[in-house]
């Protein structure tokens, strides 16, 4: 295991053809792996403030769009097929990589499940996580490996803490970064470059849906509180400033992610709260 250990170091960052492929076809990030991508980014930000990992430590966003809502195996770590050993590591690589398989993105795409920001961080309290150098990179269009059980995880000690209302998350933000949801509208967000994002603004505004981002800072700009959020949008990281005074109304349409009541522009606010001791 240490063998592969290494070789996942020496060549992190370095992808198949085939990842290279389906990551340029991919308009942006999918649900599960942005809730995943802003779950690690708040898992090592408060490890780091709490001083739990002596350094800013990158956890494997992979990982969770892996395994978060699999179905348990139990005893799984005692099968012959899930030992790491030169046998089993040669038949996945026949069986998965060296024999292309035309239909191999379909079969993952159906097996995708759909989780969010919170359904991480409970998973990463129940499983531990590993670091992100010792498996695949966000978007691999392969399955990791039987034996991939075996690759060792660190583990997490806390619990979930959930805002009700921004208010309560402005408070959590005072000591660690806070995970949330944006409602995104376009135009209007793609043009707000560094002014105020306060949502739609009439005729010609369509709905884009929910999109999961981290919480950085809040600031009064003209009497109005403003929250710098980071987000990953059509594949690109950026800062935008967001209005708290605006509301949205309730949405007509079959996307069960618009608002049916009056709200905010975010909402979803949570963090993982870890065990110092």
């Amino acid at each position: 295991m240490e063998s592969l250990l290494q070789t996942f170091e020496e060549t992190a960052g370095i992808c198949h053809p085939d990842c290279v492929k389906a990551s340029n076809e991919q308009e942006d990030y999918d649900a599960s792996q942005s809730a995943a991508l802003i779950a690690v980014s708040l898992i090592s930000s408060a490890r780091v403030i709490f001083k739990l990992d002596s350094e800013y430590t990158e956890y494997s966003a992979q990982y969770l769009v892996d395994n978060v809502g699999k179905e348990e195996v139990e005893g799984e770590m005692d099968q012959q097929s899930c030992q790491y050993t030169v046998e089993n590591l040669l038949r996945y690589l026949v069986e998965n990589v060296w024999i292309k398989k035309e239909d191999g993105q379909g079969e993952m795409d159906q097996q995708r499940r759909e989780f969010t920001v919170k359904d991480c961080f409970e998973f990463a309290f129940k499983k531990g996580l590993p670091r992100s150098v010792h498996w695949a990179h966000v978007g691999c269009t392969f399955k990791a490996p039987p034996f991939a059980c075996q690759i060792p995880r660190v583990p997490m000690k806390g619990e979930v803490i959930e805002a009700t209302d921004l208010g309560e998350a402005l408070k959590l933000g005072m000591q660690q970064p806070v995970g949330a949801r944006l409602h995104v509208f376009s135009p209007e967000f793609d043009s707000v470059g560094e002014g105020i994002y306060d949502g739609p603004s009439g005729n010609g505004t369509s709905y884009v849906g929910l999109r999961d981002v981290i919480m950085v800072e809040a600031e009064r700009i003209k009497g109005e509180t403003v929250v710098t959020v980071q987000i990953c949008y059509k594949k690109k990281t950026s800062f935008v400033k967001v209005s708290t005074r605006s509301m949205i109304l309730p949405l007509n349409g079959d996307d069960e992610s618009q608002a049916r009541e009056p709200t905010c522009l975010l909402v979803d606010f949570c963090i993982p709260r870890f065990s110092i001791n």
